[in-house]
């Protein structure tokens, strides 16, 4: 049986799947394409609907067949939420994924970090690749529960008296642009920013309690202590304080400024800067939060977030560039591209991962695992084993530009010893985003 850790992930065995999780926990499933988007109502599985194609729920154990799935389904993500609506889930043990196969065979096991504040947590995915099914462990939670999913996977969640009975609607995925919350907005903030957006030819981004949540933390801090800075004084991140709030990013940006009065004047000092106007306009955001605070001096500070909220198949189509950039530069130098390795893949995103939630940025882990370490451990059997880490860079072409600018990375992504690779991503931490490529040959 394999312990995952966050990140991880192994082909499962042919099949019907057994997928427990004792304890306090409800447990409910979505079912979804590539896009990760449900396609209607039988795509949702819990206790009020247990029962869809090739997925039955029987108390905590979803019983899983992805060979009777719908037609063009290729994922089934797996949630938890406390079964005691009055209890938060960090007032329970942390959950405990147990995954066997036919006849009973134990495959799998997963116990994420314990959560937070959120109300809902991803625990894993199933998802097909060619004619395999694997399992991803994932761990990300949700601080709005099923308003939340709602956003990532297009459930319709019905009102507050509807959700207090359980009811739960899902419906496909709307086209277009996200749909803009003005909830929390009494100046136009939203307005003003989509409109200089629109002018920029960029989307409409939508509100995000989590990320207004993580914002007026921030600018109360900064406030406080009467500075603009990234980390405030308690020791805290920005983007510390964004995972905190329960919102999971695959990039993020921010504006921390301090002067303008209101909305307007924020908007119009944006423009002044270039790196300012960057942010506004950058089209790849779709979630925004906001505050401001005003410090004893009667100055006002203003956190402002942009981010894009993870998934699955957003972080696997982001380590994707990041390979599918490195081959190119290696075909420009006469070289082979590398050929993706899920294993060095597995072990690549656990560092991300580790970086991220264990606040360090280095080759060696805490408990002093190095990338060979690492890289056999997720059953790896290359010879030779390289690394390249980064952080705080928002895109794969950014990241991928910056190793080239170095020679050591540089001569990692150009050498040929290295046959295989493998890409990782966690956003969090001080530095916002941390990512790993691990080579092998």
């Amino acid at each position: 049986m394999s312990e995952l850790v966050p990140g991880g992930n192994l082909t499962v065995p042919d099949g019907p799947l057994d997928v427990r999780v004792p304890g306090g926990f409800d447990v409910s499933a979505l079912v979804t394409d590539d896009g990760g988007k449900v396609a209607g109502d039988a795509d949702f599985v819990f206790y009020n609907q247990p029962d869809a194609p090739g997925a039955h729920l029987r108390g905590d154990t979803l019983a899983l067949d992805p060979a009777g799935l719908r037609p063009g389904a290729t994922r089934v993500t797996v949630a938890v939420t406390a079964a005691d609506p009055g209890t938060p889930l960090a007032g329970l043990p942390s959950p405990t994924l147990r995954v066997s196969g036919p006849g009973g065979a134990p495959v799998a096991r997963f116990t994420p970090p314990g959560p937070g504040p959120e109300t809902v947590l991803l625990l894993a995915e199933f998802y097909r690749r060619g004619d395999r099914w694997k399992l991803r462990a994932l761990g990300q939670g949700y601080a709005d529960g099923l308003a939340g999913l709602a956003r990532d996977f297009g459930v319709d969640v019905a009102d507050e008296a509807d959700r207090a009975a359980g009811a739960a609607t899902p419906a496909p995925a709307p086209a277009g642009p996200p749909a803009v919350d003005a909830g929390g907005d009494p100046d136009g903030f939203l307005g003003l920013v989509n409109s200089a957006r629109a002018a920029a030819g960029s989307p409409p981004v939508a509100r995000d309690a989590r990320l207004a949540s993580a914002a007026r933390a921030h600018a109360e801090a900064m406030a406080g202590a009467g500075a603009l800075a990234v980390e405030s004084r308690d020791g805290v991140s920005v983007h510390q304080r964004v995972v905190a709030a329960g919102f999971a990013y695959l990039t993020v940006g921010e504006h921390l400024v301090l002067g303008p009065r209101t909305a307007a004047e924020f908007v119009g000092s944006c423009r002044e800067t270039e790196g300012a106007r960057r942010t506004l306009h950058e089209p790849v955001f779709t979630h925004a939060g906001w505050a401001h605070a005003t410090g004893p001096s009667g100055d006002t500070y203003w956190t402002v977030l942009w981010a894009v909220p993870l998934t699955p198949a957003g972080l696997d189509r982001t380590t994707a560039e990041v390979v599918a950039l490195t081959n190119r530069r290696r075909t420009a130098a006469g070289l082979r591209p590398l050929a993706p390795d899920p294993r060095l893949a597995a072990a690549a995103q656990a560092h991300s991962t580790a970086m991220a939630e264990r606040d360090f940025y280095a080759h060696t882990g805490p408990d002093g695992d190095r990338p060979w370490d690492r890289a056999a451990a997720a059953g790896a059997t290359h010879r030779r084993v390289g690394e390249n880490i980064a952080c705080g860079q928002r895109s794969p072409t950014a990241v991928v530009e910056g190793w080239m600018n170095s020679p050591g990375h540089r001569a990692n992504i150009l050498s040929g010893d290295f046959t295989h690779i493998g890409a990782g991503l966690a956003g969090g931490g001080r530095a916002a985003t941390y990512w790993t490529q691990l080579f092998g040959g």
